[in-house]
């Protein structure tokens, strides 16, 4: 099957960082929240958060992350943690706004923690899911093998094979990651359609191209604000012990949670996660 790539119609764009970020939204007044996805992902992933969040009287904004389609591959290539971070820090000026809460999920929780690194005054709070600060994650055997993605994907030709019998990877990588989900076919749909469109495969992997054991600056620093990281029971690739033992990259208050699920438990347990997030986030105009 070869697939017709066709753009988002719900999406409008923010210029940020050099790039023209398409994006959907939720609400439309209120303090920012951005909800910033990860991989094999599509911001169709907060589609059932955006709007619960927007109810509590905020600002949504989830972008299509760099290179992914609608938002144009970089000219630059630049993929690294705090590129990312940096997208987001502009996105928050681009949508008129002083700071935002960040709430980001894998490479896009990467890219939180980069963004609140990089520029802590401009993030309100911090909400990451699915990846611990990576301050935390110490290498192990066990865990070379469960990311051993971080490998594939470097290598000639992964975007080619990625895309072999219509992204059937994406299938593969969702259940290895949250193993026993039942995960319906409409759950691809968008990242398949995103991914057909020319360089944006190839620009999804090259994020695991710029990936570097090295933390990069954004990544080294303590995080004053409040936060929250939120890991599933059940998540194939890290377990409870790397969620707690990132309570050492905070200086603030920090709420680790373990909630039902893998590595998409927003998607696999979705009341459970809101539960958690809404308390956490609270009315826009408390406090």
């Amino acid at each position: 099957m070869t697939r017709t790539y066709v753009p988002d119609p719900d999406t409008f764009t923010l210029t940020a960082n050099g790039l023209d970020f398409a994006c959907l939204g939720w609400g439309e007044a209120g303090p920012l929240v951005l909800l910033v996805h990860g991989f094999p992902d599509t911001p169709h992933t907060w589609d059932g958060v955006g709007p619960r969040i927007a109810a509590l009287g905020y600002r949504v904004i989830a972008p299509y992350t760099r290179g992914i389609a609608p938002t144009p591959v970089p000219a630059d290539g630049a993929y690294d943690s705090d590129t990312q971070g940096r997208d987001l820090l502009a996105l928050i000026e681009a949508a008129g706004a002083e700071d935002a809460v960040l709430v980001g999920h894998d490479w896009g929780a990467s890219a939180v923690y980069s963004a609140a690194g990089l520029a802590p005054e401009r993030v309100r709070k911090l909400v990451a899911v699915a990846i611990p600060h990576p301050a935390s994650i110490k290498p192990t055997l066990g865990k070379a093998w469960k990311v051993r993605h971080f490998f594939s994907h470097r290598l000639p030709g992964a975007a080619r094979r990625f895309a072999r019998d219509d992204f059937a990877q994406v299938r593969v990588l969702y259940e290895r990651w949250s193993p026993g989900f039942d995960w319906p076919d409409a759950e691809f749909e968008a990242v398949k359609n995103s991914y057909s469109a020319p360089g944006a495969c190839q620009a999804a992997l090259d994020y695991y191209r710029a990936f570097s054991p090295k933390l990069p600056p954004g990544q080294r620093t303590r995080l004053a604000m409040p936060s929250l990281v939120i890991g599933g029971l059940t998540d194939g690739a890290l377990g409870r012990e790397d969620f707690e033992a990132s309570r050492a990259s905070f200086t603030g208050e920090v709420e680790i949670a373990m909630l039902p699920g893998g590595h998409f438990l927003h998607r696999e347990h979705e009341e459970a996660f809101l539960e958690v997030l809404l308390r956490f986030l609270g009315e826009a105009g408390a406090g």
